[in-house]
């Protein structure tokens, strides 16, 4: 699995971590996370990523 990173603040999405504080599983792909998702950091939407 890639992990992916917010373009405004810089924040990796590591699928074998997950978000857990936002009730993401470890193991749930980019690509799995719901449309709603925003990054825990600065609150971009999923388009505000790319693969790191």
């Amino acid at each position: 699995m890639k992990s992916w990173q917010c373009i405004i603040c810089q924040y990796v999405y590591d699928p074998t971590v997950g978000d857990m504080e936002h009730g993401i599983s470890p193991g749930t792909a980019f690509e799995d996370l719901p449309d709603e998702w925003v990054c825990p950091d600065c609150g971009a939407r999923k388009d505000s990523f790319e693969e790191f």
